[in-house]
């Protein structure tokens, strides 16, 4: 009780207040991803697309400069404290959704997706940041595991409320949204939220000391094959995200039941993600991370060749997009707990770097995939299958390399 009541102090809010802000923070990203989704055809044909893939790049732009922000935001948030990093952020955010409502091309509208892409990547930053300042130990598993509860509702949630926008108004409306989601959040933090980063335990930032802790994730055997793997198996996932109003609305025809099964399998995630965070400690993330990407492959090999014998129907997908959702839910969070298992001593810039790096790994791989659409799903399978043997092949040899790293030398001292 003692704890929970210092928690509540130090951030200036109640534990459930501060989980449910926590949770909306680390959403504006899925928000400004998905909420978008309905509308990028719409898009495409008012600004005059060249391809019917190109309006895919306003999804790829925004995880740009996502990738991007959180190498900056990273070590300043560790420098100047959380609130500082929150509300710039938010400012470059806003700027960003204002150029994007008002371009009048898909140039000028891709590089407002990008500044709005910077800009998320400090409240996405900080959100994690905040737990880690106030919790530990079971009681940061516990909020974060109610955080996730909420975040995974969101991309549920999002494509409805983009949805429903386009039935009364244009697609320049959604861009108001979230003008109005980001003030609600401006004005909560400004008023509740205290800061929770005391200057005692700030890290200054120094281009040494962050050349050091590139230089470390880079080089550390565990942790640069985790990136690697989070890079490669999320990269075949934002694939499908580009890819995935013309799966629907065009292949399959669903028309603005898109919102729909585009919710529902969100929903699969959120339960995947649920149930590791029931089982992670009895099995460990290795276990259950491993097992989920060679479900994944195994899955896409087989339906990739599906294609060869039958006319893909929208429930063969479902069933095959549910299993592949479902797992990415069991990965979500253990890959990136394994790669930073190693970097406890530099966790801040660990983080920011780990995060970039495989954010810039996925937007290439999944601009690609997302590119190569041809109104078939075989560039979806196919990805997922190649990305995910090559995960598996890596964590293999990292793993194997641990072994032989602990077995001691013979003639060596025990």
């Amino acid at each position: 009780m003692e704890n929970a009541h210092n928690n509540t102090s130090a951030s200036g809010m109640e534990s459930k207040e501060f989980t449910v802000l926590v949770a909306l923070l680390m959403s504006i990203t899925a928000i400004s991803i998905d909420a978008l989704l309905p509308a990028l055809g719409i898009i495409g044909k008012e600004l005059g697309a060249v391809t019917a893939n190109q309006p895919q790049l306003l999804i790829s732009m925004l995880f740009l400069g996502l990738a991007l922000g959180q190498l900056i935001c990273g070590p300043l948030s560790d420098a100047l404290g959380r609130r500082p990093i929150l509300f710039a952020g938010f400012a470059l955010y806003l700027v960003g959704t204002v150029i994007c409502y008002q371009a009048d091309s898909l140039d000028v509208l891709m590089f407002g997706r990008f500044i709005q892409g910077l800009g998320v990547a400090g409240p996405y930053i900080s959100a994690i940041s905040l737990v880690r300042d106030l919790y530990h130990g079971a009681q940061m598993a516990r909020i974060m595991s109610l955080v996730m509860m909420i975040f995974v509702l969101v991309p549920a949630i999002a494509p409805t409320l983009g949805q429903a926008i386009m039935l009364v108004a244009d697609w320049r409306s959604i861009f108001e949204l979230y003008l109005v989601y980001a003030a609600c959040l401006i004005v909560w933090i400004a008023f509740r939220l205290k800061e929770t980063l005391p200057k005692s335990n700030r890290i200054p930032f120094t281009k040494k000391g962050f050349y050091e802790g590139f230089k470390e994730v880079l080089t550390n055997r565990i942790t640069a094959s985790y990136t690697i793997c989070m890079g490669l198996f999320f990269g075949s996932f934002i694939g499908y995200l580009n890819s995935s109003q013309q799966i629907f609305q065009v292949q399959f025809n669903t028309g603005n039941l898109f919102a729909f099964y585009f919710g529902l399998l969100a929903l699969v995630l959120g339960v995947a993600s649920l149930i590791n965070s029931r089982i992670v400690e009895k099995h460990g993330a290795k276990f259950i991370a491993f097992r989920a990407i060679f479900v994944v492959v195994i899955a896409s090999l087989a339906f990739f060749s599906l294609h060869a014998f039958v006319a893909i129907s929208l429930w063969m997908f479902m069933v095959y997009a549910a299993i592949f959702f479902f797992c990415f839910g069991l990965l979500f969070g253990n890959v990136n707990a394994l790669a930073m298992e190693p970097m406890g001593h530099v966790a801040g810039i660990a983080s920011a770097v780990i995060g970039s790096v495989s954010s810039i790994m996925s937007l290439s791989i999944g601009t690609l995939i997302g590119q190569m659409y041809n109104n078939t799903l075989m560039p979806i399978s196919g990805g997922f299958a190649i990305t995910g043997t090559l995960a598996l092949c890596i964590i293999y040899w990292a793993e194997k390399g641990r072994v032989e790293e602990s077995v001691p030398v013979e003639g060596s001292a025990a």
